[in-house]
Parts: structure tokens; C-alpha cells; sequence
């Protein structure tokens, strides 16, 4: 006799139908089922008639990202992210992948970076002098959008380097300003941006009649890449869809992490004394080197403390190809997943105090008290961010730049609101006042 074909061992199943992502709450939402079901769960969407699986385990993470990672596919959410980035790296899969990921792993090598640092630098100067103005006359700041205006003026300068001012000269000043000038990421947005890409273009042609050593950039960098099988550099959509995706990652993480550090570090006077004890023992540069920056081991650990409690990226989806098992379960071939550091990076089982602001839990006498994968702004494995160590260099260098001359104190009562959207963020600009010291 044949045996009876048993059902699937199905995790549980949330009682109320939502699209995940696409209400307003779904953050909280998803702090609940956690909350009721445990670290691995399903909720029935009713847009797209099938369960989408919430996973808040290391084990699966680990699965998922990086040891079974081929069986897993870009998931629900990136076809919205395609409209503004087209097949740059953070939304293609596979072969393109892995060629463009090979193509530009070297312009993220340390020796490379180290190279900005003065650039970066001169940006922060630049801010500086606005900010001291505006410290003389006892104002306030709008942090938020100057953190994105820094932000993206350090990426385009990281892109373009002096060819930069080219496109600013644009009629109607800076093209790229939709950035700090539009909070929403919507359709409408994503064509403007994709309306960028024409600048892009016309840059992207002028430059190839050039010596690639006459610039020492990104773009320049990508138009010397070259495919290690075949010897042949990237098409010109290939390098655009590279360039916009290097402006949205390279812009509104980073934006979003310093505006979150400095509020809370205006919360944790505290914190913000040892940090500044820091800085204050090293001698300031004025083209601070990676290495050096990395000796500022304190303002790091704030960095990683800020990026787990309000990660950027909140949220990670993918695909299943094949069916799997996470955490017992057996996941269907083509089920959606979401892993969400936003609530891993407060797990209880995995942090002391989940919800307090304590940078000294990164240092390296404590990393072996939690599991590797409890951790995971930048992502893990394959797709770990390729941009990590340029984002954190750029945020130590401004970090310990301002640090020397002002506290940041926040012009508001109340908690502190957070928008979960595609990042997150918070729901409305945070006005400093500058105390100088």
C-alpha cells in the first residue's frame, strides 16, 4: 500500500489578512505576530492571494543569506525598486549579478576609499560653515535635511568628482535636489529620478573620450571595469542603473543613520560625553585615512548601536526557488519571505535591554554574547552591501568633525516618531540647536 502523503509542517498563521509593507503600521503589526507567534510566522496577503513568512531567527537568517542563499530570489517589493534603480545591484539576480558585483568589488577596496577621505572632509567643512552661521545667530537647524543634502553631496562628489559642478550647472540648479527637496518614494518620484538618467548619459559619453586616469571616481572606475571572462567593459544602461542605484543606497541609509545618531546622542548626554573624550584625543586631519578614522573604536560602536535600533533597511525580502526548511518548517517553492533586522536587532533572546541606546554592547569583548547572524544592517553573505565600509567612513569622518565643536541638542517634547516605508525614518525633520563647545 502506499503511504499517505502528509501535509506540510506550516508555521503559524496570523489571524488577521494584511499586505505587508504596504499599510502604514505594518512595522508595529509585524512587532505583534512576533509578539503572539514566535520567531517564524505566516500572513495571508490578500493582493497577491498567497502567504507571505516572517522569519526573526539567526538559524534561518543564516539559511536564507548566506548557506543556502542560491535557492533565494529578490522578493516582493523589488519590482517597485526596479522602477527607480533599473538592474544595478541592490535588484538584480543571477549571472548580471554576478558579473556587475565582481566588476565593482574593487572600487570598494580600502586603498580606494582611504583616497575620498579628503573630499569627504572638505563636504563637512562646507557644512560647517553654514552651521557656525547659524550657531552665531542662536537658531536652529533642520538636521534632517541637511543630513541628506551632506549625504548626497558626498555620493555625487564619490560619482562624479569634479564633473559634478557640470551637472549642477544645469537650468534650474541641481538636478539631484528632488532628493532633500521630496520626502515621498512613489511612482511619481521614480520618474523623475529616472529623468536623471539623460545627465547621466551625456556625462557617460563625454567621458569616454577621455583617458579613464584623468578621474579619480566612481564612474570612473566603472567605466574602466571589466569582466574578468570576457574582457568587455559595461554597457552604458548597465552603467547608469549602477550609478542610480550608488545614489539611493549611497545617499538615504547614510542620511538616515547620522540623523538618528545625533538624536539619539541628544537623548544619552552621557554617550555623547565618552564620544567626545574620543575625538578630542586625536589630532585632527585634514584627509583623515580609513584607518585612522577606524581608531575612533567608541563613535563606531555608536554607529553600529544606532544601526540597530533604526536600520535603514528595516526589511529584507526573497523568493524561494525551491522548497526549503527554516526553523522546522518546510517554506513551498515560490513562497515570499521577509527577514526584518528592525526586529531582529531588538530580539529579546539575543539582546540585553533591547530597547535601550548602549554603544559599548558592540565592543569586542561582547560580540561573542549574541549569534552571528543577530546582527545584520548592511545584510549578510553574497549580498552583504557592497557600499558598508564607505558609508561607515563617511560617517566617522563627520561624526568626529562636528563632534570637536558642537553638542546637538533637539528642538522638540515627545517621543520621536518613525516612518517604515522603503526606509526608515523618521516622520518628521528633527530641528537641532547647535551648542558650540
Amino acid at each position: 500500500m502506499n503511504e499517505p502523503i502528509s501535509a506540510p509542517r506550516l508555521p503559524p498563521e496570523a489571524a488577521e489578512h494584511f499586505d505587508i509593507g504596504a499599510t502604514p503600521d505594518s512595522l508595529p503589526r509585524i512587532s505583534r505576530l512576533f509578539e503572539e507567534l514566535g520567531d517564524i510566522c505566516r500572513v495571508y496577503a490578500p493582493s497577491r492571494q498567497s502567504h507571505t513568512w516572517l522569519s526573526n531567527h539567526p538559524d534561518d537568517i543564516k539559511r536564507v543569506l548566506v548557506s543556502n542563499h542560491r535557492n533565494y530570489t529578490k522578493g516582493i517589493g523589488f519590482d517597485r525598486v526596479r522602477i527607480l534603480l533599473g538592474n544595478g545591484i541592490v535588484t538584480s539576480d543571477g549571472e548580471l549579478w554576478k558579473r556587475q558585483r565582481y566588476m565593482m568589488q574593487p572600487m570598494f577596496h580600502r586603498r580606494v576609499l582611504t583616497q575620498f577621505g579628503r573630499m569627504i572632509d572638505e563636504a563637512n567643512d562646507r557644512f560647517l560653515a553654514g552651521w557656525a552661521a547659524q550657531a552665531a545667530r542662536g537658531g536652529t537647524i533642520n538636521l534632517t535635511n541637511d543630513m541628506s543634502a551632506l549625504a548626497l553631496e558626498v555620493i555625487l562628489r564619490s560619482l562624479f568628482g569634479a564633473d559634478l559642478d557640470f551637472l549642477t550647472a544645469q537650468p534650474g540648479g541641481n538636478p539631484f535636489d528632488i532628493f532633500t527637496d521630496e520626502s515621498a518614494r512613489d511612482l511619481k518620484f521614480a520618474y523623475r529620478f529616472r529623468q536623471l538618467t539623460k545627465l547621466i548619459q551625456q556625462l557617460i559619453e563625454r567621458r569616454r573620450g577621455e583617458p579613464p586616469e584623468s578621474h579619480f571616481d566612481f564612474l570612473g572606475m566603472l567605466l574602466a571595469a571589466r569582466d574578468r571572462e570576457t574582457g568587455a567593459g559595461m554597457t552604458d544602461r548597465e552603467m547608469i542603473d549602477e550609478v542610480t542605484t550608488l545614489i539611493v543606497a549611497g545617499h538615504e541609509t547614510t542620511a538616515n543613520t547620522l540623523n538618528c545618531a545625533w538624536y539619539l546622542l541628544s537623548q544619552h548626554p552621557a554617550v555623547e560625553a565618552r564620544m567626545h573624550a574620543e575625538i578630542d584625543a586625536m589630532p585632527e586631519e585634514a584627509a583623515p585615512g580609513l584607518a585612522r578614522m577606524e581608531e575612533l573604536k567608541y563613535t563606531k560602536c555608536i554607529i553600529d548601536e544606532t544601526l540597530r535600533l533604526y536600520p535603514p533597511v528595516w526589511v529584507f525580502s526573497r523568493r524561494a526557488i525551491a522548497a526549503d526548511v527554516l526553523s522546522g518548517y518546510e517554506l513551498p517553492a515560490g513562497a515570499d519571505l521577509l527577514l526584518s533586522p528592525y526586529h531582529l536587532h531588538r530580539h529579546p533572546a539575543y539582546w540585553k535591554d533591547p530597547e535601550g541606546f548602549h554603544p559599548e554592547r558592540f565592543d569586542a569583548a561582547h560580540e561573542a554574547e549574541r549569534p552571528r547572524f543577530a546582527y545584520m544592517p548592511f545584510s549578510a553573505g553574497p549580498r552583504h552591501c557592497i557600499g558598508e565600509t564607505f558609508s561607515i567612513y563617511e560617517m566617522l569622518i563627520h561624526l568626529s568633525k562636528v563632534g570637536r565643536r558642537y553638542r546637538l541638542r533637539l528642538e522638540h517634547d515627545g517621543p520621536v516618531e518613525f516612518d517604515a516605508q522603503v526606509n526608515l525614518r523618521t516622520r518628521h525633520p528633527l530641528q537641532m540647536r547647535l551648542e558650540p563647545r
